[in-house]
């Protein structure tokens, strides 16, 4: 007997999909499944099934003043299963939220900040003595299945007078590794100069707020991608969206698009202020609007779930599979009108929006209540 029964599902692709979860794993997926004995039935009645959704860009430390939420606000309430918390703290505090989370419905898991501190002020790399090697290698070795990358927030509100010597440290500390993390970079105002952060990054490592419309960002005066923006994706970078309050703008994106930087993955850069007051809200928003700029279904549902799994190394998750872990979104596609806005007050409508219905982890079963 299994423990969940999902059954009348759809592939995000269309085709019929029914799938059984026991002891937190998936057993089996196909098109349909006989003779199933189960302990709870759920019954999709049509509704689209995916791996479950992950953010890899949020910020969900609740002792925080500045950037800070419930992970359970942004995560299965939402539809979204697992959030990773980019950066709020470093070797200081991180021990602290992995405690507090253990709790927490949603899948719960850290980029350590390069600065000891984490995010308590927004100049936390503004003192270079904040970035040291002991207690961020000590702090990695304590939460290994935890802790899965890096972040290093390269604006001049947090470096100050730092420019990029954040990055480089970040760099040497990622080399000294012996399990190689990916490195996020918060990008924003300069100084630093975009050329000079992307010159820095290498294969596998994370560009967030990727689409802004600020002056240091991906585009030319007149509209065009930087060549050395091409340079970096070509070399591996990954275009990450990380929407934010600030960072993302409907022309940038559709200009990038255009020019061939598909963003590898899609996340949100909540926290309880955008998640209350927008522009963010929630990750179905989020992929509306990547929807809204030309993306397919599958594609934008690969982007939240099997790409930020690979990316961080969460092999156990995103991707339908028997063995993968048993998170799942159900979610269906429903005729509505929206008004979605970006980062800069520009403002697009939509008339079909993604509405999740169920957050699925482990095989436990969160409804998601509609807005």
């Amino acid at each position: 007997m299994v423990d969940l029964y999902v059954k009348n599902g759809r592939a995000v692709t269309g085709e019929p999909l029914e799938l059984t979860i026991t002891a937190g794993k998936i057993t089996a997926v196909a098109n349909q499944l006989h003779c199933v004995e189960a302990k709870r039935e759920l019954d999709l009645a049509g509704q689209y099934v995916s791996a479950g959704w992950i953010d890899d860009h949020t910020h969900c430390y609740e002792k925080l003043s500045l950037y800070y939420d419930d992970p359970d606000e942004d995560g299965v309430k939402t539809g979204v299963t697992t959030v990773i918390d980019a950066g709020s703290t470093g070797a200081d505090n991180i021990g602290d939220f992995y405690d507090i989370t253990r709790d927490k419905k949603t899948n719960v898991y850290a980029l350590i900040n390069i600065s000891k501190t984490g995010i308590l002020a927004q100049d936390e790399l503004g003192d270079m003595r904040r970035v040291q090697w002991a207690p961020f290698k000590a702090a990695i070795d304590q939460y290994p299945d935890f802790i899965i990358g890096i972040k290093a927030r390269e604006s001049h509100s947090v470096v100050v007078d730092n420019d990029v010597k954040p990055l480089i440290e970040a760099k040497a500390y990622q080399a000294k590794l012996a399990k190689r993390l990916p490195i996020m970079v918060h990008i924003g105002a300069n100084p630093p100069e975009l050329q000079a952060i992307l010159a820095l990054m290498t294969n596998g490592d994370v560009l967030t707020h990727a689409y802004n419309g600020k002056p240091n960002g991906i585009l030319t005066p007149d509209g065009q991608v930087e060549d050395f923006v091409h340079d970096a994706y070509d070399r591996g970078v990954i275009f990450d969206v990380g929407h934010g309050t600030d960072s993302f703008n409907f022309e940038t994106a559709e200009k990038a698009f255009a020019a061939g930087l598909k963003p590898k993955s899609i996340s949100t850069d909540i926290y309880h202020r955008n998640r209350e007051n927008g522009p963010v809200y929630d990750m179905a928003t989020t992929v509306d609007k990547l929807r809204l700029l030309g993306y397919d279904l599958p594609t934008v549902i690969e982007m939240i779930t099997a790409a930020p799994a690979d990316t961080f190394g969460l092999t156990h998750k995103g991707r339908l599979e028997v063995g993968k872990d048993g998170d799942l979104t159900v979610f269906g596609v429903t005729a509505a009108t929206k008004t979605l806005t970006d980062s800069n007050g520009n403002q697009r409508t939509i008339n079909l929006v993604i509405q999740p219905a169920y957050a699925i982890v482990g095989g436990e079963v969160y409804e998601v209540e509609e807005n």
